[in-house]
């Protein structure tokens, strides 16, 4: 009778073979490379740790915003059909909170990063720095947390304080009282 362990190893074994065979077979997977790896490495901290070179003016934001963004979430951020962009401020603790990021999100580092990451829905990650930025400065300025000609890049970006920050414990050392 064969020891458990060693019918596990098998299996392993089979099933490792297996998935070998199989990439091969059907022309899956590459060999990873450290360009591969920097194109999935675009996180971005609280603190602005990750944020690329560049710039973007709300200005320029707008005008990117009609041409990406409105068609999704309205012509002035508020909603429909996706999500709303704009306004709620108040509303964080009522029953139905409005979550928007000028009225719930608490840091504008997350702001960037969605984007960037994630937007336009049809076309993620298509954007470049330099229209993030100003995307971000848009929308930020809609919320009325910036002037709307505010400039933003990576040296302001991670100062802009979100109304809604004190209402998030923080994991990062500058939120923490304790640090």
């Amino acid at each position: 009778m064969l020891d458990k362990c060693a019918v596990s190893i098998a299996l392993v074994l089979v099933a490792v073979a297996g998935a070998v065979d199989a990439a091969e077979r059907y022309g899956l997977g590459q060999p990873t490379t450290q360009q591969i790896i920097a194109g999935w490495d675009i996180d971005v901290s609280p603190d602005g740790a990750g944020l690329p070179t560049g710039h973007g003016d709300a200005r320029q934001g707008a005008s990117i915003y009609v041409a990406k963004c409105a068609a999704c979430h309205g012509p002035q951020g508020e909603g429909k059909p996706m999500d709303r962009l704009v306004g709620g401020f108040g509303t964080t603790f009522d029953a139905k909170p409005i979550k928007t990021v000028g009225s719930y999100w608490p840091y504008a580092t997350t702001l960037f990063d969605f984007i960037r990451r994630a937007m336009p829905l049809d076309a993620p990650q298509s954007l470049t720095s330099d229209e993030v930025y100003a995307l971000c400065a848009y929308l930020l300025s809609l919320n009325k947390i910036l002037p709307e000609g505010a400039t933003l890049d990576a040296v302001s970006l991670p100062k802009v304080e979100m109304p809604n920050r004190g209402a998030f414990v923080g994991a990062y050392a500058p939120d923490r009282p304790d640090k």
